[in-house]
C-alpha cells in the first residue's frame, strides 16, 4: 500500500496575499496614511501595471510612454476646468485622447523591433512634450492649474480627500482585475508567444503586428486613465506628466517589481513613490541617487524584480515539495 506525504507549503498563496492587500488598502486611510499619497500611489501603480502588459508580456520597451499619461491629464484638465466637464466626461476624454495617441504612435512604433522601436517611441514622446509647451491651452511651462474634482454622477462628492481614495481604488481594482484577464486570455496567450519568439509566432499564421499594435493601444488608454486620474486628484497637470523622466520612472518601477508578474508593478511603484514622497524633504535632490542605488541592488539580488524573484521561489519550493512527497509516498509499502 502507497500513501502520500503532504508537505505544507511555506509560502503564502497568491489569493490570501491580495485579500491581505485588499484589506489593507481599504482600512489605510483609517491607519493615519495621507489620502492623497496613497491616490498618488495608486495611480503610478495603475500607470505601471499598463506599461508591464507592453514590456512584460509583449517585450516592446517604450521609452516615451509618459507621452499618454501627460497627455490624458492635460486633456481632462481642460475638459474639466474651461468646459466645466464632469469627473466622469473628464477622464473618458482624457483616456480617449490618450487611446488615439496610443494608436498613432503605435501605428508607426510596432513595424519596429527592438531598439529602433525604443527610439521612434522616445522621439514621437518628445513631439508630445513640444506640443505641451507651446500650446495655448495646455499653459505651457505654467500647466493647467486649480483642476476642480467635481463628483460623481452629480451625487458622490470629489473634493473629500477620502473619497477620492475609495473611487480610484474602485477604478484600480477594476484595471488589475482586466489586466489580469486580458493576460489569461486566448490574446494575452498570443502576446507572450510573441514575446517568446517572435518568428515562430508569425510562422503559425499570427498577425503579430496587429497583435502588439492592440497591447499598445491598450497599455496606451490605461497610462491615461492613471494620468487622469492623477490629474484630477492633484489639481494639475504639468510638463513632468508627459517628460522623459516620468517614462524613467515607469520603467524603473516596471522593473524593480518584476516584468511579467502581476503584482510586480504595483510593488516597485509601491517603493518608488513612497521613496520619493518621505525622502525629497530630507535629502532633496539625493532621493534620485538613494533610488538608483536601491535599483542597483534590487537588479544585482532579485535578477527578475522583487515579486519575479518570490515567484520563482515559491514555484521551486512548491516543485521541492511535490517532488519529496512523491519520493515519500512511492517509499512507504
Amino acid at each position: 500500500m502507497r500513501t502520500g506525504v503532504v508537505v505544507p507549503s511555506m509560502v503564502v498563496p497568491s489569493m490570501v496575499v491580495h485579500g491581505v492587500l485588499v484589506g489593507v488598502a481599504l482600512l489605510a486611510p483609517l491607519l493615519g496614511l495621507y489620502p492623497v499619497f496613497l491616490v498618488k500611489l495608486l495611480c503610478f501603480a495603475m500607470f505601471a501595471c499598463a506599461y508591464n502588459l507592453l514590456l512584460g508580456y509583449s517585450n516592446m520597451l517604450s521609452f516615451g510612454h509618459a507621452a499618454f499619461f501627460g497627455s490624458s491629464a492635460y486633456v481632462t484638465g481642460w475638459l474639466v476646468t474651461v468646459h466645466g466637464c464632469g469627473a466622469i466626461s473628464g477622464v473618458l476624454g482624457g483616456m480617449a485622447a490618450a487611446t488615439l495617441l496610443g494608436a498613432a504612435v503605435g501605428a508607426i512604433a510596432v513595424r519596429r523591433r527592438g531598439i529602433y522601436f525604443a527610439m521612434i517611441t522616445l522621439a514621437l514622446a518628445q513631439l508630445v512634450y513640444f506640443v505641451c509647451l507651446q500650446a495655448t491651452f495646455t499653459g505651457g511651462e505654467n500647466g493647467l492649474q486649480s483642476i476642480p474634482r467635481g463628483s460623481l454622477f452629480g451625487i458622490v462628492d470629489l473634493g473629500r480627500d477620502s473619497t477620492m481614495y475609495y473611487f480610484v481604488l474602485a477604478v484600480f481594482v477594476a484595471v488589475y482585475l482586466l489586466i489580469r484577464r486580458i493576460v489569461s486570455s486566448p490574446f494575452g496567450h498570443v502576446l507572450q508567444a510573441v514575446r517568446e519568439n517572435e518568428p515562430r509566432a508569425i510562422s503559425l499564421g499570427y498577425a503579430v503586428d496587429r497583435y502588439k499594435l492592440l497591447a499598445f493601444v491598450l497599455s496606451a488608454a490605461i497610462s491615461g486613465l492613471a494620468g487622469s486620474l492623477k490629474a484630477l486628484t492633484l489639481g494639475f497637470a504639468t510638463l513632468s506628466d508627459v517628460s522623459q523622466t516620468t517614462s524613467g520612472e515607469v520603467i524603473l518601477m516596471t522593473l524593480l517589481g518584476g516584468t511579467g508578474t502581476f503584482l510586480g508593478p504595483v510593488v516597485g511603484a509601491g517603493i518608488v513613490v513612497t521613496l520619493q514622497e518621505y525622502l525629497s524633504d530630507r535629502v532633496g535632490a539625493w532621493v534620485s541617487v538613494i533610488i538608483g542605488a536601491i535599483f542597483v541592488a534590487c537588479v544585482t539580488i532579485f535578477r527578475r524584480g522583487i515579486a519575479g524573484e518570490i515567484q520563482s521561489r515559491y514555484a521551486r519550493s512548491s516543485g521541492s515539495s511535490a517532488a519529496d512527497s512523491s519520493t515519500a509516498g512511492s517509499s512507504v509499502e
